[in-house]
């Protein structure tokens, strides 16, 4: 069973106990965030689009990438410009893909004339 979630903009497959790396979130080490905006979930080959999931993950840690080095060159110009800067990211594990139960609507009787 795997989905297919929208995090922050970018979309990662997802499947339980599995490590990844996301885009920077604003929350403490060791706290437990859910995902709801689901784009596809497949499970056992039986593929849906608007699923009622919920991905619960644990934020395991905050990192900063590698330094990206930006080099902008106009040759026979006499421009350079070297830049870089490094990413932040997040490092969460997802722990469980757990459906939201919907509560059945009360049943309407109608009311008997005699």
């Amino acid at each position: 069973m795997y989905a297919i979630v929208d995090i922050k903009g970018k979309q990662f497959k997802v499947e339980k106990n599995q490590e990844i790396e996301v885009p920077k979130i604003n929350e403490k080490i060791g706290s437990k965030i859910e995902f709801d905006k689901i784009l596809l979930l497949n499970e056992n080959g039986k593929i849906t689009t608007n699923s009622s999931i919920k991905i619960i993950a644990k934020i395991l840690s905050h990192e900063v990438s590698d330094k990206i080095k930006v080099f902008k060159m106009k040759r026979r110009k006499g421009y350079q410009k070297k830049n870089g800067h490094k990413q932040s990211y997040t490092l969460i594990k997802i722990q469980d893909l757990k459906t939201a139960t919907k509560k059945a609507a009360p049943k309407k009787t109608a009311a008997k004339k005699e």
